[in-house]
């Protein structure tokens, strides 16, 4: 969410879109608040109409210039799958943000009431620009049905700022050996 901001009129502003329209996902609320999310890197242009509440209204047009980033992606590799008493599997993970950030990955076998085993666990600084890094993991379990979630958290520590993606399999069956 961001909030557009003018001055000089008086307040409350008020904001419309003109001339063009914002994509499904997002909104423009009455206040100037862009809310919504976009998966999509890239741009986004549009152009708003602002109005103060002076009587008669001063109003002024703005173009609007988003530009999307998304910093951290995470794909399955080699999707978690069952092999003898083992999960194993792989993601790959890519740096988009042109700025480096610590990395922590995290994948738990999570069984049918809920317990929770790691079966892979790296934390490392992802360096900008780095695309598509493989991370493995994997464990041998007990027999069980087993759901994979993989989570993974990119911190910047310059702007303290947190990036996130997970991944989920349907469940998988361990069974006991000959």
């Amino acid at each position: 969410m961001t909030r557009l901001q003018v001055s000089g009129g008086v307040e409350p502003y008020h904001w419309r879109v003109v001339d063009s329209s914002l994509p499904r996902t997002l909104r423009l609320s009455d206040d100037g608040m862009i809310s919504g999310d976009l998966n999509q890197p890239g741009e986004v242009q549009f152009t708003v109409l602002v109005r103060d509440n002076s009587s008669p209204p001063k109003q002024a047009k703005h173009k609007v210039v988003l530009r999307i980033e998304i910093p951290l992606t995470a794909d399955w590799l080699r999707r978690a799958q069952v092999n003898g008493q083992r999960i194993d599997g792989s993601i790959r993970v890519s740096n988009h943000s042109g700025r480096d950030f610590d990395l922590t990955f995290v994948a738990l076998a999570v069984n049918d009431i809920g317990r929770a085993t790691a079966i892979g666990y790296q934390h490392f600084p992802l360096k900008k620009n780095t695309i598509d890094m493989e991370i493995p993991f994997g464990e041998t379990l007990s027999p069980g049905n087993y759901a994979v979630n993989v989570d993974v958290v990119g911190e910047e520590p310059v702007s303290k700022r947190i990036f996130r993606a997970r991944l989920v399999t349907e469940k998988e069956s361990i069974t006991q050996g000959p």
